[in-house]
């Protein structure tokens, strides 16, 4: 906990100094502050956003579209993911697919979606679903190989059924797996929610940096940015406090 904190610690001076140094060089025009914006540029627009209410609207909706989408695609996943345990043989052609869905650019499939379910809400959810599914499932169903063999060959050796195998040893055993798996699709559930967004939306951050880049308007674009990658890291804390609630044995280790 320690060497986190002191990590954090660094972190958070480098960035402060770079804030610093960006708004002096603005300043004292030693760039473009129309081309590359500046910290207080930035301020102004948040205030505005938040004043108008639209900013925290738009963060709302690109939140709720990102969570819906990570919790459904990803929960779908681990569940098939861990269930194809009970059938070996099969699990090796689901991964293949799964491989190969994962590797189509999802800002391809973007149209089609929206084409299919229309420019509100329920498109981006599917894409940030979508996002999430391929990854969730073929972690899930390593998680669930990757078992360790003498604990598998105890319950055996006990005559436990298949059954009780995967609800007493595979899916606890997996727990710190799906974790992990939450933790890495966050960024993908959020990159397909904004792809969706950009693409047809008339709400969400996507859809307002997409219009603020469209005006050279780089100040917002910037605020787009830092709010996304904030949602994204208190995601990820989020992630881990409940991680370290559950799984407490790895925590004291």
């Amino acid at each position: 906990m320690k060497k986190n904190n002191g990590a954090t610690m660094i972190v958070t001076t480098i960035l402060v100094t770079l804030v610093i140094l960006w708004q002096m060089a603005a300043q004292a025009n030693l760039i473009n502050g129309q081309l590359l914006g500046s910290p207080l540029g930035i301020y102004h627009s948040a205030v505005i956003g938040v004043t108008k209410g639209q900013l925290l609207y738009d963060t709302w909706v690109t939140l709720f579209e990102t969570l819906l989408g990570l919790v459904v695609g990803s929960g779908l996943g681990i569940v098939l993911g861990l269930v194809l345990w009970f059938y070996p043989r099969t699990s090796d052609i689901v991964e293949q697919f799964s491989i190969l869905l994962n590797s189509i650019p999802k800002i391809a499939l973007g149209p089609l979606i929206i084409i299919w379910f229309g420019s509100g809400m329920i498109s981006k959810i599917w894409l940030a679903g979508i996002s999430t599914f391929a990854v969730a499932m073929i972690s899930s169903c390593a998680a669930a190989q990757e078992v360790d063999r003498d604990l598998l060959n105890l319950f055996k050796s006990f005559k436990a059924q298949r059954a009780m195998i995967f609800r007493k040893l595979i899916v606890p055993a997996s727990i710190p797996w799906i974790f992990s798996i939450f933790r890495i699709n966050i960024g993908f559930a959020l990159i397909g929610a904004v792809v969706g967004e950009f693409i047809a939306s008339e709400n969400g951050l996507g859809h307002a940096v997409f219009v603020a880049g469209s005006l050279f308007d780089l100040n917002s674009v910037w605020l787009g940015v830092i709010i996304l990658t904030l949602m994204a890291a208190v995601l990820t804390w989020v992630v881990q406090l409940i991680e370290e609630r559950v799984v407490s044995w790895k925590v004291e280790q």
